[in-house]
């Protein structure tokens, strides 16, 4: 069988199916479940996703710094500082030195940024009941569970 012949377009017979593998439905689900929610952060307030990120986080736990937000959300530092950035220019968020370690800046979003984020959450709220609307209620269960458990570490097995 060719590349041609495979639906995949992959190599028949090596044994791989891609289509099956952990990582990549993770990924494919994340990318495909995500796309309408991007367009509305996009579009209402050209935002990227680690903004929006960076956003919610601050919305969620109020003042952070950028480490605790790379911690919880799993975000290398680089990106946070672009999206921290990117947030403060659109004066959204705004950064104060730490009284007790003047190298450290403490994040809080603005009457902007707040207003930014209870706008979003509500969208992510509805998007998230339609998105679980396509599962029966067990089937959401599951897989919210599933993916927590993934999500804490368990996904990182032994080689």
């Amino acid at each position: 069988m060719s590349k041609s012949d495979d639906p995949d377009g992959g190599r028949a017979g090596d044994g791989f199916d891609l289509q099956s593998f952990l990582p990549y439905l993770l990924n494919q689900a994340a990318e495909e479940s995500s796309l309408a929610f991007q367009q509305v952060y996009r579009e209402r307030y050209g935002m990227l996703r680690t903004e929006w990120r960076v956003l919610f986080h601050l919305g969620i736990y109020g003042r952070m710094t950028a480490t605790e937000i790379g911690a919880r959300a799993k975000m290398h530092k680089t990106k946070i500082s672009r999206a921290v950035a990117r947030l403060e220019e659109r004066r959204f968020l705004k950064r104060t030195r730490r009284e007790d370690d003047r190298r450290h800046e403490v994040l809080e979003l603005t009457t902007a940024g707040e207003a930014a984020y209870r706008e979003l959450r509500q969208v992510a709220r509805d998007y998230d009941a339609r998105l679980a609307a396509r599962l029966a209620p067990e089937e959401e269960q599951v897989l919210r569970r599933a993916l927590r458990r993934l999500a804490a570490g368990a996904a990182d097995p032994a080689p």
